[in-house]
């Protein structure tokens, strides 16, 4: 191009006619960019309605309580999408420097990223779901079910944990520096010194760490294992990386550091079963015949539905000088039903003695001398009982 026409160049550039095309080439750019972007969005959100609604109507029939997928796939999934939508609007942004494109781009690989680990994460909630549903807790011999459950929660909070770090790690290596390359394969080669460092730093949290595995292998407590601690009856009700949650009947929670069930002594009415025997006493006059209420005993349990049909006894377990003691031996399938046929044999026991032996509960006698016979000392005449004056009997209360 020769000199003139570059000059005619210049001058038309400054004119009027051109720099409106210019300016209207500029917002033509910017509003196909925003059409790309709207038009991806809503495909994206379209494709993440359908998609999880069928996946929720498929687990409704095969599963009717669920998985999760909803709750903990559909927002990591939605910000995969959204991000998705990021990158396909980008490039047509104009007029960008190429500073700010390295920017933007860099930070949308991070975003991705972190949205993949918050993917997996959830991920691993919907296969804990998905293992576990075939064991259920609320049935009858749960012992299996509570031993999965315990040993998933603490293998669930372990591969989060993997998670974590290898997210992190990889958050590392999207920076182009090699010095941040180098911190991000360090993360991943060093966690073990790293775990040792902390270990020894935080001694009770390492403690509580090493006892969860403790706990995981050998088993002392499972999810809904009955248990006793510090004179508190209540059910394990969950298990942290740190501490457990006993949930106490009257809805009460004791929370309970991990390394106190592997360093002290505790309960576990549950260990291999959930068969229980319970005892309820009674305290008798010796005039009452025990065959008769050893008969009762059985004519008021067996019919029970809180009975397992195992170990139901009457037996005289200690004498005094006033009263009988006689236990009331029963078995049921589960600490609750046998708390309340314990109560059951206590109040009908009770009220059938009311009704055929009511001068059969322990009694306790006293004698009472109007005079004093002659040759007698006052003293003595208060301890002799007369031939002619009867007993007089009172019910102690």
């Amino acid at each position: 191009m020769n000199p003139a026409t570059l000059i005619f160049v210049k001058s038309l550039s400054g004119h009027p006619a051109f720099s409106t095309l210019g300016i209207f080439h500029f917002k033509r750019n910017w509003f196909f960019a925003i059409f790309v972007f709207c038009t991806v969005l809503v495909v994206s959100n379209l494709v993440h309605y359908i998609l999880f609604r069928v996946l929720r109507r498929k687990e409704s029939i095969s599963h009717p309580l669920g998985w999760g997928l909803q709750q903990h796939l559909g927002k990591p999934a939605r910000a995969i999408f959204l991000l998705t939508c990021l990158f396909i609007v980008l490039p047509f942004i104009p007029e960008v420097p190429a500073n700010i494109d390295a920017s933007l781009r860099h930070t949308l690989i991070m975003l991705v990223v972190a949205a993949l680990g918050w993917f997996a994460i959830g991920f691993i909630y919907v296969l804990q779901a998905f293992l576990l549903r075939r064991y259920d807790l609320t049935a009858e011999n749960n012992f299996r079910a509570r031993r999965f459950h315990t040993q998933f929660q603490l293998f669930r909070r372990v591969l989060i944990a993997f998670v974590v770090i290898v997210d992190i790690g990889t958050l590392l290596w999207t920076f182009n520096d090699p010095r941040i390359w180098h911190y991000g394969s360090g993360l991943l080669a060093s966690a073990g010194i790293a775990s040792l460092i902390i270990a020894t730093a935080a001694k009770s949290t390492a403690s509580n760490f090493f006892a969860g595995l403790q706990i995981a292998i050998s088993e002392p407590i499972r999810i809904d294992d009955v248990v006793v601690i510090q004179g508190e009856w209540g059910r394990i009700e969950e298990i942290n990386s740190a501490y457990v949650i006993v949930k106490i009947w009257d809805l009460r929670r004791l929370v309970v550091p991990l390394s106190y069930f592997i360093e002290n002594s505790f309960q576990n009415w549950t260990r291999h079963s959930s068969d229980i025997l319970g005892t309820a006493f009674l305290y008798v006059d010796y005039s009452i015949p025990v065959e008769d209420l050893r008969k009762q005993l059985e004519a008021i349990v067996h019919p029970s539905p809180l009975w397992n049909n195992q170990v139901c006894g009457l037996q005289v377990t200690n004498l005094t000088d006033r009263s009988m003691e006689l236990r009331c031996l029963m078995s049921s399938r589960n600490s609750s039903d046998n708390f309340d046929l314990r109560c059951l044999v206590r109040e009908k026991m009770t009220a059938w003695i009311q009704q055929s032996y009511p001068d059969a509960f322990p009694l306790t006698r006293f004698t009472n001398h109007s005079d004093v016979t002659p040759g007698q000392t006052e003293d003595q005449g208060l301890f002799q009982l007369p031939a002619q004056q009867p007993d007089r009997q009172f019910r102690s209360p």
